[in-house]
């Protein structure tokens, strides 16, 4: 996700659009920004610490989706993702109130029941605590009251049921991870540390259950995981962004983000990630692939027009994907914790890649269709 937000995930900016519109300027510190740390070249990456909490950074979400069958052949999708927002620099204050927030803590969960045709979004707020939320800085523990994302033993587990609806799911990566970008850094922006670390598992084993209305399923299929932390600001030129993931039928994978300027253009830090087979990855710029509109939906809940449908294009390899949502509404909306609206959802692709016949599933997310980032921190 570019988180999203995503976002993000290419999902930087969906996490800070959630941040600045649950709280505008009221948790605002600027004598505090300058000590969180910038994504900047160099960062060492090291393992199991940055599945971990970055606390030292404003901004992290752990993010996953995914595309399942039950035995019975239901086919279902999904999103969970967890935020980590500070509001306040690292400089410890003397005699804090114990009523002190530092943290902030997001969580979106969705389920799309394709055979149903019906879309399940829910949300959460909370503040950092035992009960309510958090993000463990010495293991990788993250909750949202009883939402929870761990790992044993090398697999991912993610528990999320609201309501009767959600999941409850084993993840295991089958290929390796994938490191965004160039020397560690997904940019964003011209701008020093206008960028984020960002890493994938584009491929995970998953099984376990979803629920639907108390009713539970069986399921198989795969998911694709992001994980991004940076601390920097909106690029004041986006208007919004549209994020994919494609995990096509010959164990390829395709990451893009086209970042959407208020001026109607794409702006020339777009660009994405191909995986191949033996999980060796290419970084793609923005002239290396296309993006083509091929129709459209238009929300009732919040007359809102989104893209429904997308031709993309990479010349070079010979590739040309048609990618349709499995649901036309994927949209959450009215969410509390953005003040706002986004589309994200599952999807599936069929073309041609290296001139060779594929189809595959994924995930797309659209953001600022709605209304435009808006950049409210101080500079």
């Amino acid at each position: 996700m570019f988180y999203a937000v995503f976002l993000n995930n290419t999902n930087f900016f969906l996490v800070l659009l959630f941040f600045l519109a649950s709280t505008g300027n009221s948790f605002a510190q600027p004598e505090e920004t300058s000590s969180f740390r910038p994504a900047l070249p160099g960062y060492q990456y090291k393992f199991p610490r940055d599945h971990f909490s970055h606390d030292d950074f404003r901004i992290e979400w752990w993010y996953y989706t995914g595309n399942l069958e039950s035995k019975e052949g239901e086919r279902f999708g999904y999103q969970m993702t967890f935020f980590r927002v500070a509001l306040e620099g690292t400089k410890k204050i003397a005699n804090p109130s114990k009523w002190k927030i530092d943290q902030i803590y997001f969580a979106h969960l969705t389920v799309t029941d394709i055979a149903g045709k019906k879309f399940h979004f829910f949300e959460r707020i909370n503040r950092k605590g035992l009960i309510n939320a958090g993000a463990r800085s010495d293991r990788f523990l993250v909750w949202n009251e009883d939402w929870v994302l761990t790992e044993r033993g090398g697999a991912h587990r993610l528990k999320a049921i609201e309501s009767g609806t959600g999941v409850d799911l084993k993840l295991i990566p089958v290929k390796d991870m994938v490191f965004h970008g160039k020397g560690g850094i997904s940019r964003k922006g011209d701008q020093e540390g206008n960028a984020s670390h960002y890493f994938s598992y584009t491929r995970m084993q998953t099984t376990g259950k979803v629920f639907i209305k108390g009713k539970a399923y069986e399921v198989t299929g795969t998911s694709w995981m992001d994980r991004e932390f940076s601390s920097d600001q909106l690029n004041p030129k986006l208007v919004g962004w549209d994020w994919f993931s494609l995990k096509l039928d010959n164990n390829t994978e395709i990451m893009l983000y086209q970042l959407r300027q208020k001026d109607g253009g794409v702006d020339p830090f777009s660009s994405g990630t191909l995986v191949s087979p033996d999980s060796k990855s290419r970084h793609l710029v923005k002239d290396e692939f296309s993006v083509e509109v091929t129709g459209d939906w238009t929300s009732k809940k919040t007359n809102i027009i989104y893209p429904a449908g997308w031709v993309i294009t990479l010349a070079d390899f010979g590739t040309r994907l048609n990618i349709q949502p499995d649901l036309a509404d994927q949209e959450l909306s009215h969410l509390r914790s953005i003040s706002g609206s986004y589309w994200e959802g599952s999807v599936s692709i069929e073309g041609t890649f290296e001139g060779r016949p594929v189809q595959g599933k994924g995930y797309v997310e659209l953001v600022g269709y709605g209304k435009p980032l808006k950049q409210d921190l101080p500079e």
